[in-house]
């Protein structure tokens, strides 16, 4: 049997010809576009990405813990363990104890972490309006919200959960 006919001997559709496979494939392309473009202007200011995001997470959410920052970013722990220390040893970074629970760490930046995260958010800024520039603002507004609604059914799946005990 052909490989392009189904077990009844009909046409199978191979997932190109599908609008959904090929907008969604339109998707990743522009993601992957994004995480270069963005690599290369946040590398003028001295950053990479990994580095730039979880500055990023803490300037806007000063205080947070190891765990709350590795929620935000959608990474375990474990991620971060080589990555705060490093960010640490260039002075960008602090972990102090917390005030009621000496076991917590509390990330802040520093001044030159501020600094970079700045610069890093400026780069980025930059980058979407350049990006975003290419639509008007009705169809800014329908990219976001279809994205939101296609994340959220993805939270939603069921196989995308650890099974239970």
């Amino acid at each position: 049997m052909n490989k392009s006919q189904d077990e009844i001997g009909h046409e199978a559709k191979l997932p190109w010809d599908m609008p959904r496979f090929h907008n969604w494939v339109a998707v990743g392309k522009v993601s992957q576009l994004v995480k270069r473009a963005l690599g290369e202007r946040l590398a003028r200011v001295g950053l990479d990405l990994p580095h730039y995001d979880i500055l990023a997470v803490i300037f806007r959410f000063p205080g947070l813990t190891q765990q709350e920052l590795a929620d935000k970013l959608l990474v375990g722990r474990s991620n971060l363990s080589m990555l705060l220390p490093e960010l640490e040893r260039r002075g960008l970074v602090r972990r102090d104890a917390d005030d009621s629970d000496k076991r917590v760490r509390r990330l802040t930046l520093t001044v030159e972490g501020e600094a970079q995260a700045r610069e890093g958010l400026a780069a980025q800024v930059s980058l979407i309006e350049y990006m975003m520039g290419a639509l008007t603002d009705e169809e800014c507004e329908t990219v976001g919200r279809l994205m939101r609604k296609v994340g959220q059914r993805l939270a939603e799946d069921p196989s995308a959960r650890p099974p239970s005990k």
